[in-house]
């Protein structure tokens, strides 16, 4: 899940006037009002996430992919559209309350070359990502086919019921009508086309058994309801073949859609419930994004029905199989980028893209873990530690100036006025939201019982404001470590020796290289590298009123165990290319779709206006992609910094 997001990003250094005068085509062709409309705090996703386990000593850090708003709300509403045509300096000065990489320290790059400009996800489709499975094989979209067995049931299911008794079915297995049975009456009475209607309801409608009756002389089928309402969220085992796998793997392809709201929408055109869905990792909105998907008891042909019914979705690749998926069982993702109108010559893309290679890029923890208005998520969770509730409170709730939804903003001024959490509840429109559930358990419990009330608020949710003073601690930790050590390793640093983290011990130092180094994650269950940044963790921990050597919390949920982190990420698969074009629309690769369909491949300009670097490379779990692409530019990739960029060359 995520949060509102920007359309494009352009990653660009201010310009002098004059150049900016030659530019004024390019700056209306990137519709920069729209995107300070639309613009959010997930400037990129982090593609995969992995729960934290206690005590487990590598990070492929929690489920953090629910990404927050500016106060932890699932990502759900697109921002108020007053300013779609508004004037994005406006935009600006809001935007000059949020994050910039220096505040969550963000500092350092490991690569000698000099930066340039380039605009990322100027159209969703610059951007695909593949993921690479625990086999280590890569989810393509490929194959449409379905797997048929002797038990298939036909294609005419899908036409058999007319929309009539398609309504009355729904209702009766939403249970939104009197009725206990919905009677169809049997036009063409044959065996077979009794076979066909009795294999329409309970395959179309879950939870739905029928029988064959005789009513004044015609056969009708009774619909009716086989196990109560749990039957909805529990599909028939008895009517499912033995012999087949209980789960539908398929592979998802959809464009400018979360991994959730694919699976919502999934869920809604097949009449069940999400949870039945499982998946190994949530995947980017703006982006075009292809992964395995597994489902419990639906067949590949009722799957295969949604691709002419559903508009940015592709299913194929259908097999059955006896397991689900479990989150963080991927190897990883694999990118393939475009980074529109770059201003590099071919000399600095091709040191860039070597340095990535060969180098990697500093495992930062990116800008969409901290949120975007002038109360960071990191603040809520360093309160949460410091067991300061009524300071927890206070941050969630209180007005603060930055650029998010106008009803937050009258909610914020009423509990400012009223501090009365029933009362402004009542003026909240979307109660989904964290400051909507904080503020219903602030009404039950009451203002002297905040932590009860907090904890109505999800778990993941709440956990995400910890883990992202946790991400704070490590990214400003990380920038010392450079700082002070550069890309050499020194006795004190710490290494994973099997599951354990171990100290480098001076006879050992030339046996290992910047890409075995890991640094802590603060908490109970991790040890220190042994030189001057161990300190530097207990003094920037000290300097937030919190013990290094306590990290349990009075509540169970709040202690931190730790983990421990690669500091240097050497992408895998890593190839680019300068391609030129002339036309901002037209699309700079084919997508699997696009091979699917039998698209050519797009004919680029031997000579363009534009250039492009179109690059590839794949990185594990829990490693931010904006944090590369960072690395090969050279720039700063807050909204903050990019907002105020792009307005200046609006001017």
């Amino acid at each position: 899940m995520e949060a509102v997001e920007m359309t494009s990003v352009s990653l660009k250094r201010p310009h002098s006037e004059d150049d900016v005068a030659t530019n004024v085509d390019e700056i209306k062709r990137q519709k920069i009002s729209e995107e300070s409309s639309k613009i959010g705090h997930n400037f990129e996703q982090s593609i995969d996430t992995v729960p934290e386990q206690p005590a487990k000593p590598l990070v492929e850090d929690k489920k953090e992919d629910i990404i927050l708003n500016e106060e932890g709300e699932e990502e759900d509403d697109e921002l108020e559209e007053s300013d779609e045509d508004g004037d994005p300096e406006s935009f600006a000065d809001m935007m000059k309350h949020g994050l910039t990489e220096l505040d969550v320290g963000i500092t350092k790059f490991v690569s000698a070359h000099k930066g340039f400009s380039g605009i990322l996800k100027e159209r969703y489709s610059d951007f695909v990502v593949h993921e690479i499975g625990k086999d280590g094989r890569t989810s393509h979209l490929d194959d449409f086919s379905v797997p048929v067995d002797d038990e298939e049931p036909s294609e005419e299911i899908f036409t058999v019921l007319s929309n009539e008794d398609k309504q009355h079915l729904e209702e009766l297995q939403l249970f939104k009508n009197k009725e206990t049975s919905v009677a169809i009456e049997v036009i063409e009475d044959t065996k077979e086309k009794r076979t066909i209607i009795h294999q329409a309801v309970k395959s179309l409608f879950p939870g739905l058994e029928t029988k064959t009756e005789d009513r004044d002389g015609k056969k009708y089928i009774i619909a009716y309801h086989a196990a109560g309402k749990k039957a909805l969220a529990n599909p028939r085992k008895h009517s499912w073949p033995k012999s087949r796998g209980s789960y539908c793997h398929f592979v998802l392809y959809k464009e400018n859609k979360d991994t959730m709201d694919a699976i919502n929408v999934l869920s809604k055109f097949l009449r069940v419930k999400p949870n039945i869905f499982s998946y190994m990792g949530t995947k980017d909105k703006r982006a075009i994004t292809v992964q395995e998907i597994a489902v419990l008891r639906i067949t590949a042909q009722r799957l295969a029905h949604l691709n002419k019914c559903l508009m940015n979705f592709k299913l194929g690749n259908f097999s059955y199989k006896k397991h689900p998926l479990k989150l963080g069982e991927l190897q990883g993702n694999h990118f393939t980028v475009v980074l529109r109108n770059i201003t590099g010559t071919d000399d600095q893309v091709q040191q860039a893209m070597h340095s990535l290679r060969e180098i990697g890029f500093i495992n930062y923890y990116g800008m969409q873990r901290f949120g975007t208005t002038a109360v960071p998520t990191y603040q809520v969770g360093r309160a949460i530690l410091q067991n300061n509730w009524n300071e927890v409170m206070d941050l969630i709730l209180k007005p603060r100036p930055g650029a998010e939804k106008g009803y937050l903003v009258k909610c914020r001024e009423e509990w400012a006025k009223t501090k009365d959490p029933a009362a402004v509840l009542k003026k909240l429109p979307v109660k989904r939201c964290v400051e909507g559930q904080l503020l219903r358990g602030l009404s039950k419990y009451g203002l002297k019982n905040i932590v009860s009330a907090f904890g109505i608020i999800p778990r993941n949710n709440r956990l995400l404001y910890i883990h992202s003073y946790q991400s704070y601690v490590w990214n400003n930790m990380v920038s010392k470590r450079i700082e002070e050590y550069g890309l050499k390793t020194v006795p004190g640093d710490l290494v994973l020796k099997g599951a354990t983290a171990v100290h480098i011990e001076e006879a050992d130092v030339d046996n290992y290289s910047i890409h075995d180094i890991v640094m802590p994650l603060p908490g109970f269950d991790v040890i220190y590298p042994k030189h001057k940044i161990g300190e530097a963790y207990k003094e920037m921990l000290a300097a937030d009123n919190l013990d290094i050597n306590n990290m349990r919390h009075k509540i169970r949920d709040y202690s931190l165990s730790g983990a421990y982190r690669k500091i240097i990420i050497r992408p895998q698969n890593v190839s680019w290319e300068v391609v030129a074009y002339d036309d901002p629309r037209i699309p700079l690769f084919n997508t699997d779709l696009d091979k699917l369909e039998g698209k050519p491949p797009p004919i680029l300009a031997t000579e363009g206006k534009f250039k492009a670097l179109k690059m590839e490379f794949s990185l594990p779990p829990s490693t931010y992609a904006t944090m590369a692409i960072r690395e090969v530019l050279k720039m700063d990739t807050s909204i903050k910094n990019q907002t105020q960029l792009n307005t200046i060359w609006l001017r």
